[in-house]
């Protein structure tokens, strides 16, 4: 089995990321971008604050790196309370739940991230505690065992999921408002970019701010990376100033081209154009073609060449649109659409 390729456009978070907290928008009169979730974000928190509740729980799902940690801290913030932060895989056993719970107080919120990993076992236990804010132990084992129910302080469960489909339909049926993030445009990724170099005291120009939202894939997370390493290269190339000839070169320089595609994407394209005749071709011939992994093909890859109208997913299997022979400069065969009537 290959391992994740390390890419500099991967919207997962990475270690190098840690940064990104810093820049991270702490209310909602910060958040730049996904108008319609922060408009009903703040009826939300309004409503909850009316009424001196606890916000109902949220789930937040999307495309990975647009914003659903970010939203959390925000509510937290906004609700002026604690937010303790975990992830499905990170919960093993009902007594590391047990343990998360019974430390909450009134108002907290719980974040758990990829919250569609979290086990049975451990969504059974999660269940009451959502819905009737208590927490049932059992003590002892066999006919010696007593179940033993403990009180829990009203709280708030704040899940994200990038796999909307994998989370469990009893666990979906327990968040009250359930939220998709979308790709951000081209005007909230700039207003995004400026934001951060202004707060990293980066000199930039217009260009080069536009430069580095173009190729940020509608991403923060991407766009963010993106001008930590343009500013890299103007500090040692250009004085320090990000221009717009300087965000070109550097960006060139990391194989980002200027719709933010990188080798990767490239190459997916090229499989199916050029080995398949632009298809239909099966996502694991894809992946066997170019010796990756079918899931990060399907995750990683395929959501931003979708967005961008360069491929179909087709019942037959992939098929590359005239846009992605066009942007790779290679003439475009009608024939080979063909085989989608």
């Amino acid at each position: 089995m290959t391992t994740k390729p390390d890419r500099l456009v991967d919207p997962e978070s990475r270690s190098g990321d840690r940064f990104d907290s810093a820049l991270r928008p702490r209310y909602l009169a910060d958040l730049i971008g996904q108008d319609r979730v922060k408009e009903n974000i703040s009826i939300l928190i309004a409503a909850a604050k009316q009424r001196a509740e606890s916000l109902d729980h949220v789930l937040f799902y999307s495309p990975p790196g647009l914003g659903k940690t970010t939203f959390a801290h925000i509510l937290a913030n906004e609700m002026g309370v604690n937010i303790k932060i975990t992830s499905g895989p990170a919960i093993e056993r009902p007594g590391d739940l047990a343990a998360i719970l019974t430390n909450l107080s009134a108002g907290d919120v719980l974040f758990i991230d990829e919250v569609h990993r979290l086990g049975r076992v451990i969504e059974e236990v999660l269940y009451p505690a959502m819905e009737d804010f208590a927490l049932d132990i059992v003590i002892g084992k066999g006919p010696s065992a007593r179940s033993i129910r403990l009180s829990l302080p009203r709280f708030t469960v704040i899940g994200a999921t990038t796999r909307l489909a994998l989370v469990t339909a009893p666990l979906r049926a327990r968040f009250g408002a359930v939220y998709r993030l979308d790709f951000y445009d081209l005007p909230a990724m700039r207003s995004i970019v400026s934001r951060a170099a202004s707060i990293l005291e980066v000199g930039t120009e217009d260009g080069g701010v536009a430069e580095i939202a173009r190729r940020g894939r509608g991403t923060p997370r991407v766009a963010l990376r993106l001008l930590r390493r343009v500013r890299d290269f103007a500090e040692v190339r250009a004085e320090g100033i990000i221009s717009g000839q300087v965000s070109i070169q550097a960006l060139e320089l990391l194989d980002v081209d200027e719709l933010g595609l990188d080798d990767m994407d490239r190459r997916v394209l090229r499989t199916v154009i050029e080995k398949y005749n632009g298809g239909p071709v099966g996502l694991n011939t894809i992946a066997a073609s170019i010796n990756e992994e079918s899931d990060t093909i399907m995750d990683v890859v395929e959501p931003y060449l979708l967005q961008l109208g360069f491929i179909e997913r087709t019942p037959q299997g992939r098929v590359a649109t005239r846009h992605a022979y066009d942007h790779l400069g290679i003439p475009y065969e009608m024939d080979a659409q063909a085989r989608l009537l």
